[in-house]
């Protein structure tokens, strides 16, 4: 339910608006039409025929849906599918290789989703240009009602409107703060703005992704963008919707546990990931045990050195990525036994093969840019920004993705 207390909230995004920005903008034609980015944490492309999400299923009959749902980047987690998604660049050409991660150019420092410093600090994105940087270099206002990557001045650019990310936030108290920069006039307007909901991935991560937990999130979700729907037609306004997940969810289970120590002596590794996705460093000195250990197919998993990863991953050329990366079969968990109780394995988890229909995730585009009716049969994730540039009128930064994928989706 609506809280009007997080009104607050809005007013402290209002004043975030950066005079530097805003100085070097300029007035919008009244006539322009938001580009909205919808952001749904978790989102199973399936969920949305589950039948709880009305105002979504209508949205995609309306307008555009991936058929099978669109295929994320690999690993299949969170802040770097989120990223790529904005940029158009695959988690190793980015720099988010991981939820978690170190650099060997920045010693001594670690990124993970809850070190606030760290989150906040460019220095972990400014390898990829997400498209808020890009409308704002071409003289657009730009909004983020959450959005991994919007807390930092990435490239020196935050969005003109932003807010700090908070878990506790309702639904609907973000798409009133999101109306609200909607309904500043033209000229302040922003032209591109992104909406991030988490309720649906956090529900699924404790319950798994068939439980009505789960399905009880994704109505509220869809509960909130029926609000956005109507307070768009309150205002007048039309705007182009495209609404994407970064992963989807697969079930987990106690009886599908596996572990590092089976196979190699724990002692020897240093392990930065673990569970749905492996990648380890081998200790100093220990590197061909380690190697002779793991690499190769082994039970419930496939494992390489970083720079011999499957062309189709487009994973391991990165620095921050470890020496060791392995593919878990998806639904198992991979771990060591000082950190992974069996008996605690329980709901669900991503970061598995983004090949698997379990990791596919929620596309639906609706709005007057968009075709009627369309299927598309190939969608990637890398795809999004440069399908957002086109709708902005702006040129795509160069990427992974393919404008011509998304052609088919829009209005003849």
């Amino acid at each position: 339910m609506f809280r009007p207390a997080l009104l607050s909230v809005a007013a402290l995004a209002l004043a975030l608006l950066s005079p530097v920005a805003a100085a070097a903008q300029t007035a919008e034609p009244a006539a322009r039409r938001p580009v909205i980015l919808i952001g749904v944490d978790g989102f199973r492309a399936d969920y949305l025929d589950r039948g709880v999400t009305p105002t979504l299923s209508r949205l995609a009959a309306e307008g555009v849906r991936a058929e099978g749902g669109m295929r994320p980047s690999w690993p299949s987690v969170t802040f770097p599918n989120f990223y790529t998604l904005v940029t158009g660049l695959h988690p190793d050409h980015h720099g988010l290789v991981y939820n978690t991660m170190q650099d060997p150019g920045l010693p001594g420092r670690r990124f993970s989703l809850g070190n606030r410093a760290e989150v906040m600090d460019r220095v972990w994105y400014d390898a990829g240009e997400p498209i808020w940087v890009t409308a704002h270099n071409s003289g657009l206002r730009t909004a983020a009602m959450f959005w991994p990557g919007s807390e930092a001045p990435v490239r020196g650019v935050r969005p003109d409107y932003w807010v700090p990310y908070e878990k506790g936030v309702p639904s609907l108290s973000r798409v009133n703060i999101l109306l609200a920069w909607l309904s500043l006039p033209p000229e302040e307007r922003p032209a591109v703005a992104t909406l991030y909901f988490d309720i649906v991935d956090t529900q699924g991560h404790t319950y798994g992704p068939d439980a009505p937990e789960t399905m009880a999130a994704a109505a509220e979700v869809d509960m909130a963008i029926t609000a956005l729907v109507e307070g768009l037609q309150k205002l007048n306004l039309e705007a182009d919707l495209v609404i994407v997940a970064d992963h989807g969810m697969a079930a987990l289970s106690s009886e599908r546990v596996a572990f590092l120590d089976d196979l190699v002596d724990p002692t020897a590794i240093r392990v930065t990931a673990a569970g749905a996705v492996v990648t380890l460093d081998p200790v100093p000195g220990r590197e061909a045990e380690v190697e002779a250990a793991l690499l190769g197919r082994k039970p419930h998993m496939e494992c390489w050195r970083k720079g011999e990863v499957p062309a189709r991953l487009a994973y391991g050329t990165n620095p921050r990525v470890p020496a060791i990366v392995c593919l878990v079969d998806t639904g198992w968990t991979v771990g060591t036994r000082d950190r992974t109780d069996p008996a605690r394995v329980r709901g669900g988890a991503h970061g598995f093969d983004n090949q698997a229909p379990e990791m596919r995730a929620l596309f639906v585009a609706h709005g007057p840019a968009f075709g009627r009716g369309v299927s598309l049969p190939e969608m990637d994730s890398v795809d999004v920004e440069p399908l957002l540039a086109r709708l902005l009128g702006i040129p795509a930064t160069p990427g992974d993705g393919r404008a011509e994928d998304t052609l088919p989706a829009m209005a003849r």
